[in-house]
């Protein structure tokens, strides 16, 4: 199947650092997009590991146990996401901070999700750079490191530090570095796969960053089987063609004429990989007149008919 990443990009290293009482939602919301990221491709692009201090596995918060791959001193990679959530003052320490220092120099970006901000900036490393960190959290941080600009934003990025305000803003994060490496069809492919075809608000504000863009995605996903012209998408949305059009090149960094023909064969493969269902069937499904028309979009899109596809399986 042809994947959706040219051969010649490398995987990349993401390790996440563990303390006793990280939240398991924050943690599932960093991973999972990577290992979907993976199974569409069709190839390793990501690869992650699960890192403490001490190399000793870490608790989380609802009492989950995750054995550590290893010492945080002994790995480097593209990426390392430090994650205390709850216990985050804890884990503050000097052996902390004098880890995370050190990772800096191993690592090509360094974040924090939930609190991890946290634990960067007591190690000295956002000293003049912006910053977010669980809403909760936001004055006191702000309070005890007047050296970083805290925001009131869900993620922030300044130069090789990334920050983020919670589990969804985790998700929305990992979305997006997924966008900027491999392309808006991998994106939004991986997008689609965790959101409902009614997803809207915050939800579908993980789909597109603006309500606008958000909401053009779940109408174009309510209506794969008899597709609405753009014009009908824009009208639903409160937007000019011309304004959504921009909107969504913008953000998803395609047209939406790509957009909804890129989640189109998605449905399209989703119905010939999980049901018996003839390709005609699954033409109609996917808002195409016959099945010539699809397999010739199907062949384009995946580098396989739906039959072949199918006889993969």
């Amino acid at each position: 199947m042809k994947t959706w990443v040219k051969d010649s990009v490398m995987a990349e290293q993401v390790d996440v650092l563990l303390f006793d009482a990280f939240s398991a939602h924050c943690l599932a919301n960093t991973v999972e997009p990577l290992r979907a990221a993976n199974g569409f491709a069709g190839r390793q692009v990501y690869g992650w590991r699960f890192l403490t201090l001490d190399g000793e596995p870490a608790v989380s918060s609802s009492g989950m146990e995750v054995k550590a791959h290893g010492r945080l001193s002994d790995c480097g990679g593209t990426m390392l996401v430090a994650m205390p959530s709850y216990d985050f003052l804890r884990h503050a320490t000097v052996a902390s901070a004098r880890g995370l220092r050190a990772a800096d120099t191993r690592y090509q970006v360094l974040a924090g999700f939930d609190t991890g901000a946290w634990l960067l900036a007591n190690a000295g490393l956002l000293d003049g750079k912006s910053a977010t960190i669980h809403w909760e959290e936001l004055q006191r941080f702000g309070e005890n490191f007047p050296e970083v600009q805290a925001q009131r934003q869900r993620q922030v990025r300044d130069g090789r530090y990334i920050t983020c305000s919670g589990a969804m803003a985790a998700f929305e994060t990992m979305l997006d570095l997924i966008g900027e490496r491999h392309g808006a069809a991998l994106r939004l492919e991986v997008a689609t796969l965790f959101m409902s075809p009614e997803a809207t608000g915050d939800q579908g504000a993980v789909l597109a960053r603006s309500k606008s863009v958000a909401r053009a995605v779940a109408v174009m996903q309510a209506n794969l089987e008899q597709p609405l012209s753009i014009g009908d998408v824009a009208r639903q949305v409160g937007r000019s063609q011309k304004d959504l059009e921009a909107r969504v090149r913008k953000e998803l960094g395609a047209t939406p004429q790509a957009v909804y023909k890129h989640l189109r064969l998605i449905q399209a493969r989703k119905l010939v990989l999980e049901t018996e269902l003839s390709v005609s069937e699954v033409a109609l499904r996917s808002g195409y007149d016959n099945p010539s028309a699809l397999t010739r979009a199907f062949k384009a899109e995946f580098g396989a008919t739906p039959r072949t596809l199918r006889g993969q399986v």
